[in-house]
């Protein structure tokens, strides 16, 4: 299986390409090829330039693309991934365009790195063209349609329903989807301690206090990053997501502060009874009532672990991770949702009032100019309306081509319909990791329970 995404290149040719053929990630070299130019990242880029410069249509700012090919874990080797990494670039570029291929062998999957001159060697049209005529979102799919076909050639597995993300990997696809990648992970941690802290203060000491590095500097631009513990490098909150950026993340302890219906069982007490203290030790009678509860709660808990399709405790955690991301992703759709609603809004109150006033303004464009200033005068403020109102849509619709009223309408209906389909499966995901989490919380509580017996039985038998 092998997964793919493409990205434009409008300025750091260059060092793409030196990227790519780094000695340290292609056994030394060997696992590069190119086609028309040279494996030397400086020449390469040279090259590349001078076929611009020479066929350049000059349309475009894009210099190049670069493709990714990303393979799972121990389903090829890297020979046999630069082989069918060279038989994508022959039947997409038809030996008509620059390329220089590169596969990697630095990660746990094997990864091909391809970055093809966007200006075609014969007539100066670029890559678009060649495919689609100028649409990316096409451009992406062919390339994904030709690997796919390439990886069944090759007896290589191959995603029947992909929901991968452009520039995601195949591992952190694939881990996404048990609950299990390091970025998955590091959200479902963070949104632990958002749901224990008092306030941003509270919350970057609680961070530390849970094992999540934490930078945070409100004087920078890129003013806070996180690491847990197996994560080689810090991640940026905006590349974890808008929600879980600074501002997001104090709002969001806010909402758990004054809304105690979001809060999950962070802030709530399972009825796992300790049965290691001494006044249960001193009782019999107590210690068996607390056997009692705590099967009870046992029984609850194998309940919730069934309702979910849960077989073992060691996959409540991943659940309950992917639960959270799950959640995490729908806030997200809920707020892009409203924030279009909102302006799909303002857009059909600016075209209301721009067709309102249209007829004043074409009057006035009747009239003789002795007799403008006057008029102006008399309806200067349905004339401003007017004018604001086709600033707005002349923004909002930098083609000219304004929808009519009923499209807008219908278009807007159309969004709060997904609305209170995503708001409706909100709710039950939220359910879901509340049950869940719960599970997870008492399961912890008895494993520490346990740990405590057994330290008290270890002290008493050195005494």
């Amino acid at each position: 299986m092998a997964t793919t995404s493409v990205h434009s290149i409008y300025s750091t040719q260059a060092k793409a390409l030196e990227y790519i053929v780094n000695p340290e990630k292609t056994e030394g070299g060997v696992l590069v090829q190119n086609y028309a130019c040279s494996n030397d990242p400086k020449i390469a880029s040279r090259m590349f330039e001078d076929v611009r410069n020479q066929l350049g249509t000059g349309r475009g700012t894009v210099l190049a693309r670069h493709i990714h090919q990303n393979f799972a874990p121990n389903e090829t080797t890297p020979e046999d991934a630069m082989k069918i990494g060279m038989e994508l670039c022959q039947k997409l570029f038809h030996g008509e365009y620059q390329f220089i291929i590169a596969t990697h062998t630095d990660k746990e999957h094997i990864h091909n790195h391809i970055i093809v001159n966007n200006t075609n060697l014969f007539n100066g049209k670029t890559l678009n063209y060649l495919a689609d005529r100028g649409k990316q979102n096409l451009l992406y799919q062919r390339i994904r349609d030709l690997s796919d076909e390439l990886c069944k050639e090759h007896n290589l597995s191959v995603i029947e329903n992909p929901e991968i993300e452009k520039g995601q990997s195949w591992y952190e696809w694939s881990q996404d989807k048990q609950g299990l990648s390091w970025k998955s992970k590091l959200k479902y941690e963070i949104d632990c301690v958002i749901m224990r802290s008092e306030n941003f203060e509270d919350f970057l000491e609680k961070c530390k206090q849970n094992n999540i590095e934490v930078r945070y500097n409100p004087e920078h631009k890129v003013d806070l990053k996180f690491r847990i513990e197996g994560q080689e490098k810090f991640s940026r909150a905006k590349t974890l997501g808008w929600y879980y950026e600074t501002p997001q993340i104090k709002k969001r302890i806010e909402n758990f502060k004054h809304h105690k219906e979001m809060m999950i069982s962070y802030n709530l007490k399972t009825k796992i009874i300790d049965t290691s203290t001494e006044k249960f030790q001193e009782s019999k009678g107590l210690e068996r009532w607390a056997d009692i509860q705590n099967m009870k709660e046992a029984s609850r808990v194998i309940d919730i672990l069934t309702q979910y399709n849960i077989e073992s405790t060691s996959e409540v955690k991943p659940k309950a991770i992917s639960a959270s991301m799950h959640r995490a992703k729908l806030v997200e759709e809920l707020n892009n949702l409203q924030r279009d609603i909102t302006k799909i809004s303002e857009n059909i109150e600016s075209l209301r009032l721009f067709q309102k006033y249209k007829p004043i303004v074409q009057q006035m464009k009747t009239l003789p100019d002795r007799k403008k200033k006057n008029f102006y005068e008399k309806y200067s403020n349905e004339i401003e309306k007017y004018k604001e109102a086709g600033t707005k849509l002349k923004a909002a619709y930098s083609d000219g081509k304004v929808p009519s009223e009923e499209i807008l309408i219908k278009k807007r209906n159309e969004m709060m319909a997904r609305r209170e389909a995503a708001n409706s499966e909100y709710k039950i995901v939220k359910s879901e990791l509340k049950d869940i989490d719960y599970a997870r919380q008492a399961i912890d509580d008895y494993i520490q329970m346990q740990k405590n017996q057994e330290h008290k039985r270890n002290k008493n038998d050195l005494e």
